[in-house]
């Protein structure tokens, strides 16, 4: 099969960085700020989002290591011993990573960035739509200015208000709206992050959300998670309570075989799936490691013959 080789039927973040940056290796180092959410300290509300564990989704060494420098260091040594990294973004990721003064956040964003600046060709910064403004903006836009790629990552996660309000989200989809409006004309390279599989949603509901973000022409990136159940979370209690149908790893599969061809085309998809470490993963395991799924999904949209965009109407 051609995905033996490196071909993928969708217009995949991979390809997009070995194009943009010549050949050479980039890889996303992780860098925890120490930032919490609006809705865990009780700001918007308690808890966080319901599906929500960090830890889940940042690296063990990221947790146990203080300061953003050292992480990076760190995360920077293991890049290029066992990956052969030539190039690095740095990725502020865990909880929201513009919830603080903008004077604090050019503090920290500077003192990871000041970590071998000649390798370093991006900053990610994943947020929330209601912790960006126009201040925020214009510190991103500052770096971008430099030179480098800053990508400005929102959580979408629902475009359905009451999915919204039901996993505490404590935000809205117009104030994602709003957020998506403030960046329409800006250097910020913009990413979206969805999660399908809330059980109350049906399929035809899932299938509406490429509608939404092919709307905004300036969403560069998404990421398209399936919903997954951790420890630590108040969806994962509810679970272990009242167990609920998840995709499986053939039924997911199928949804982004109808859902990829929505797609407008030159939207670069950065992720297909979400990953938990299985120390924290209730449900559902589908039995792979990160690369098995990621061979496993592609194999089959080749097989199928799906292609981006094959079903935007423009």
């Amino acid at each position: 099969m051609k995905v033996d080789f490196g071909y993928k039927t969708y217009n995949n973040y991979g390809a997009y960085l070995k194009n943009k940056y010549e050949g050479k290796r980039v890889f996303k180092i992780i860098a925890d700020g120490g930032f919490t959410c609006p809705n865990r300290d009780g700001s918007k509300g308690f808890g966080g989002c319901s599906y929500c564990n960090v830890d889940s989704f940042t690296p063990e060494v990221s947790r146990k290591t203080p300061s953003v420098r050292e992480q990076i260091e760190k995360g920077i040594e293991r890049a290029v011993k066992g990956y052969k990294a030539d190039k690095f973004i740095i990725y502020f990721q865990p909880n929201t990573n513009t919830y603080a003064p903008a004077h604090y956040l050019k503090m920290m964003y500077d003192e990871a960035l000041s970590v071998c600046p000649d390798d370093v060709v991006g900053l990610s910064v994943g947020t929330r739509p209601d912790c960006i403004d126009a201040e925020k903006v214009a510190l991103l836009e500052s770096y971008a200015g430099r030179g480098l790629d800053v990508d400005l990552e929102m959580g979408m996660e629902s475009i359905y208000n009451e999915t919204l309000q039901r996993i505490n989200r404590g935000c809205t989809h117009e104030e994602l709206e709003r957020a998506l409006c403030l960046v329409e004309n800006s250097p910020l390279d913009v990413c979206v992050h969805t999660v399908f599989g809330f059980p109350w949603e049906s399929r035809e509901m899932l299938l509406r959300y490429a509608d939404e973000i092919n709307r905004f022409s300036h969403i560069k990136f998404v990421k398209l998670h399936h919903l997954y159940i951790v420890e630590g979370s108040i969806m994962g209690v509810q679970y272990k309570r009242n167990p609920f149908k998840l995709f499986s790893l053939d039924e997911y599969t199928d949804f982004l075989a109808e859902f990829i061809p929505l797609l407008r085309p030159d939207i670069i998809i950065q992720r297909l799936f979400g990953i938990s470490d299985y120390d924290l993963l209730i449900a559902p395991n589908w039995g792979l490691k990160k690369s098995g799924i990621q061979s496993y999904i592609d194999k089959e949209l080749e097989r199928r013959e799906v292609v981006q965009g094959s079903r935007f109407a423009g």
